[in-house]
């Protein structure tokens, strides 16, 4: 990194399952800038390129994906949550927030 790069940013990602779900064994995959990487449910930090960065969450159980979102993350996010669907099929949920957790 030179020094004309501006810096990456760090976002607290909280990836929610919901209490009651079909969700057994199933892990969010997390896509920045369409590099997919494997995750666990709960709260983590992430380290995203500077700017504005493309967030994709979806789940895989062996059969077909589901739990579908995707944002636009600005640069000065801090939090991003995803909350994903109470079925195995359907959309999940993401909301960002620059001051502090979002509202689930």
């Amino acid at each position: 990194m030179s020094r004309a790069d501006p810096a990456p940013h760090r976002v607290v990602l909280d990836l929610v399952r919901p209490r009651l779900s079909l969700h057994l064994g199933v892990r969010p995959t997390v896509v920045v800038d369409g590099r997919g990487q494997p995750a666990q449910w709960g709260v983590g930090t992430w380290q995203l390129p500077a700017g504005d960065t493309g967030v994709a969450i979806y789940l895989f159980n062996r059969i077909w994906r589901y739990g579908a979102a995707e944002a636009r993350v600005p640069a000065g996010t801090t939090h991003v949550v995803y909350v994903a669907p109470w079925l195995p099929f359907g959309r999940g949920r993401i909301t960002t927030s620059t001051e502090g957790p979002p509202v689930r």
